[in-house]
């Protein structure tokens, strides 16, 4: 962003938020943001005793539409009045009120639970929010339709839930638990095991009352009242729980926030916010909120997710909370508190790792799968000033050979911060600017905001006006608030008639000058406010039908985010994948593309967090995801930016991004050694294309990340448990960073069950130990797991997508059997016929020193094929014992010499790999090649 000197409101305005951001910067330490203590509802529910809540008791227990019913019936109780607490007031009956359950199984192993307000004894006529659209339209037809109810002792009812499983609701008092089936029915979940159950019910305000709350200049004058929900969830057998993002965070696991041992802490917070300059070690909430929790030990894994828009906070519990005496071994409690909404809450059951993240995403959503280039590099900056400077940025990657593939511009681009349209002095083509760049294959991207700016010469305010599809303030009249257009509107995505004509502004003939390689950029949608409480909407805004902003908040940019892409999605009718990243996140954002970590800093503990803050991202279904490379903020220095690219290139989603006021970061910019440190980087990624494309694959289909956890695949090897400083890509490549400046070795932990292949120089490392290495600045520690084949592409073009037609390179690690196996997939890289069959999966196993290549497409996909004309040109294989001169490809009896060859795709690398040239096999064909 930048070249604000031609407009002396603009840059007013962007003063005046330098001033802002500056006392927010300075304020951040002294609760500029709430912290639990400022916010009521999490204060009553920390505060409160156990036996000063209400105990529930289960009644009239029936089958219903194959689900099952009943009532919870709280028992009188004496809850102590409190300013914080207004619904313990003397003649209130709304903690008298039964409330309604119900309990439904899904197919895989999957428990949803549903507590609600009954609506025939409400005393008012305000509902409660049941969020729409997030979960997966077909989720009911994978309902299983239960039939019989067994008797669980004197006061519990026992239900089928998956083979080996089996779900207990207990009567008194209320408890659900999930546990194992058969004699000793050991537990896996349970919720209210330790009676924190507690449900502020509506009710009408008495007159002397004074519902409104305070935070430093804002009032929220929260007409319906209190009416927050609180519960423990147990994870049993398990030695940490990982999720719930977005944190920054240096640790995977989540650390307790309460108990002995913790020092006063804050919960984790879930409530989206723009958040300048995030600390990089806090459970303070950021961007995006994701309410899914999971637990992993070496007994079981599980997972928990409540589907809630509303702020959440999140207690870790340390073991003995409870009781100090006898702290609970085996298993994490946690407290989980919401301002609104209902219980909504899915149980997942395992029992492995990648059984629970395939039970979550049967209820979201997999990731969407991306085109081919958007895995590619990204190019950024706030702001790429005119036509001009993209143009010299473009020429410079060609001149100092760094292929690309996407331009990003950011809010300066558009004609006084009006989005859909173009500054016409500054960029006057965008059209033949956007051809240019399409003509090497490379692409663009814009911001495109959810604040429009009132101003009633600009078409879209006016459109938004007259139809009524803004975002009420709590007096009826449309939201007025500040950003960086200044005094702006926002559409209310929760209406799907505003989303559908908000899609409608991405046709090229509604968003002029733009082209079918023109993509999307949604920032600042949590949404931010400027001058709104905690810098966002307030909670007493109203939505569609009367919602209060402070019921769906944490989704207001999931559903902004998901009219984007489907605005993309009608733009190219329908054959066209989307490309929108976005910043604000929810549960299922994963459907509708990327998303980043937001505005980092340029220093090595954002480096550090980075990538805890990626994994628990991936394991919560957004698995698209990345951190800027270099910091947004700040200046980087050499080795720091260096570091941040070899790194970064294995992210996700791969982008430079930098704030207006840094110094330039193009990668040629740092002298010439650095700038071959950074492109070997971005060439390493280049190569690995082939292999993240078939990850993405997979993430599509099965919700499993493209960037693991190292326990998600070696669930029994606890050294990895709470391992965030090394990562996995895929099953095959284990990466670790490096964090510290001037560091020259680092303690690098290998897995267990497997030997790992050093990707610059081949040696062979056993698992199970860490391994003190050195560390030299061309690259940071990596490894290929013994036993796997990783296809890569070795020849470097401008693009992705002028790399369509060349040749693959297969890299064999062997491991003690011998043996290995990998897989390729390969589509157009853009359209949707991948759906009807349009793509090729293939098979590699090598076994008894014979390479094979099979079809694992099913036939059964559609009638679509796709081909291509690519070969294999060569594969090198590590682990081979010494002795093999020449390799046989089957059919056609072709011979073929092995020599050795480099096995990095450095200039000058050393050869240190048995190497088969030129076999020249299709990889769309049935072969073999045979080792002599």
């Amino acid at each position: 962003m930048g070249g604000l000197n031609r407009r002396s409101p603009d840059a007013l305005i962007f003063l005046i938020f330098l001033v802002f951001l500056a006392s927010l910067t300075s304020a951040w330490k002294k609760d500029e943001f709430r912290s639990c203590r400022q916010t009521p509802f999490c204060k009553r529910a920390r505060g409160r005793a156990p036996n000063s809540l209400p105990s529930f008791s289960v009644a009239d227990v029936s089958l219903s539409d194959g689900a099952v019913s009943a009532r919870l019936v709280p028992a009188p109780t004496l809850r102590q009045v409190t300013d914080d607490d207004p619904s313990a007031a003397d003649g209130d009956d709304a903690s008298s009120r039964s409330l309604l359950l119900r309990l439904s199984v899904y197919r895989g192993g999957i428990l949803r639970l549903e507590i609600d307000e009954d609506p025939s004894s409400a005393p008012t006529t305000k509902r409660r929010f049941r969020l729409p659209d997030v979960l997966l339209p077909n989720l009911d037809d994978r309902r299983l339709w239960l039939s019989r109810l067994s008797p669980d002792g004197a006061s519990a009812t026992s239900f089928y839930l998956a083979d080996g499983f089996e779900g207990v609701l207990r009567h008194d008092p209320f408890q659900i638990v999930v546990r194992r089936a058969g004699s000793g029915g050991e537990p896996v979940l349970s919720l209210n095991s330790h009676g924190l159950f507690d449900f502020e019910q509506l009710r009408a305000k008495k007159d002397d009352e004074n519902w409104e709350e305070n935070f430093r200049s804002h009032t929220d004058s929260r007409p319906n009242g209190p009416q927050s929900i609180s519960f423990d969830v147990s994870f049993h057998g398990a030695d940490f729980v990982y999720g719930i993002p977005e944190h920054a965070s240096t640790s995977l696991s989540l650390r307790p926030t309460r108990g002995p041992g913790v020092d006063e802490s804050e919960p984790y917070r879930l409530f989206n916010l723009d958040v300048f300059e995030y600390l990089h070690d806090s459970p303070f909430g950021i961007y995006g909120s994701i309410p899914f929790m999971l637990s992993h030990g070496t007994r079981s894994t599980s997972g928990f997710f409540w589907l809630n828009a509303a702020e959440m906070q999140i207690d870790v519990l340390a073991p003995g909370w409870d009781d100090p005496a006898a702290p609970n071994a085996g298993r994490v409690d946690t407290f989980w508190m919401s301002e609104a909404g209902v219980v909504d809450a899915f149980f997942f059951v395992g029992p492995g790792p990648k059984d629970v993240l395939r039970q979550y995403a049967s209820v979201t959503g997999t990731q969407a799968m991306p085109q081919e280039f958007a895995v590619a590099y990204h190019q950024c900056r706030w702001n790429y000033r005119d036509e001009e400077d993209v143009a010299a940025v473009d020429a410079g990657f060609d001149e100092h050979d760094i292929p690309y593939d996407v331009l990003w511009l950011d809010i300066d681009h558009a004609d006084g911060k009006r989005y859909f349209t173009w500054d016409r002095v500054l960029f006057p083509h965008p059209e033949e600017m956007q051809n240019k760049l399409a003509a090497k294959g490379r692409h663009m991207v814009t911001i495109v905001d959810p604040h429009i700016k009132r101003d009633d010469s600009f078409y879209l305010h006016k459109e938004a006006t007259e139809k009524g599809y803004y975002v009420k303030d709590a007096s009826g009249k449309d939201f007025d608030g500040w950003c960086w257009p200044g005094s702006s509107s926002y559409p209310d995505m929760l209406n799907p008639e505003i989303r559908e004509w908000w899609a409608e502004k991405f046709s090229l003939k509604e968003y002029v000058g733009s082209t079918p390689s023109l993509y999307i950029w949604n920032d600042m949608n949590e949404p931010s406010v400027f001058n709104g409480p905690e810098v966002t909407m307030p909670r007493d805004a109203i939505h569609m039908g009367g919602v209060e902003h402070r019921e769906l908040h944490n989704a207001y940019g999931y559903y902004f985010h998901m009219a984007t892409s489907n605005g993309l999605f009608k733009r190219g009718n329908g054959k066209d994948r989307p490309f929108v990243l976005s910043r604000a996140i929810f549960a299922g954002s994963q459907r509708y593309g990327a998303i980043w970590t937001g505005d980092n800093s340029a220093d090595w503990d954002h480096l550090r967090v980075s990538v805890p803050m990626i994994l628990n991202l991936g394991l919560a279904g957004m698995s698209f995801s990345g951190a800027d490379v270099g910091g947004f903020f700040g200046n980087p220095e050499n080795d720091l930016l260096v570091r941040w690219y070899q790194l970064g290139a294995y992210y996700p989603f791969f982008r430079a991004h930098a704030h207006h006021d840094t110094k330039r970061r193009e990668p040629w910019l740092f002298g010439e050694h650095n700038t071959a440190l950074m492109r070997e980087a971005i060439h390493t990624r280049y190569s690995l294309l082939p292999y993240y494309y078939t990850l993405f694959r997979e993430a599509a289909v099965t919700g499993i990340p493209v960037m693991r956890p190292l326990w998600l695949e070696f669930p029994s090897d606890k050294e990895t448990y709470d391992n965030g400083e090394a990562f996995l890509v895929g099953s095959s490549l284990l990466v670790h960073g490096i964090y510290e400046k001037d560091q020259k070795s680092a303690s690098v932990y290998l897995p267990s069950g497997a030997s790992w292949y050093n990707l610059r120089n081949g040696v062979k490392f056993d698992g199970g130990v860490s391994h003190k290495l050195a560390v030299s600045e061309d690259s940071i520690p990596s490894f290929q797991r013994a036993g796997t084949i990783i296809p890569r592409k070795d020849r470097f073009r401008r693009s992705s997508t002028q790399m369509v037609n060349d040749p693959y390179t297969l890299v064999i690690a062997l491991n003690g059997s011998l043996a290995a196996e990998g897989e390729l997939y390969i589509d157009d890289g853009k359209s949707y016929d991948f759906e009807q069959g349009a793509y090729i999966h293939r098979r590699f196993i090598f076994t008894d020193r014979k390479l094979t290549s099979i079809d694992i497409r099913p036939s059964n996909v559609g009638d679509k094929k796709f081909s291509t004309d690519c070969t294999v040109e060569r594969i090198i294989l590590l682990g081979l014992p010494s002795g093999a001169k020449k390799a046989v490809v089957e059919p056609g009896n072709h011979e073929t010499n092995i020599e050795l060859g480099p096995l990095t795709l450095r200039r000058a690398s050393p050869p240190v790999a048995l190497t088969i040239r030129k076999p020249n096999v299709r990889v769309t064909d049935d072969w073999s090649l045979r080792i002599l």
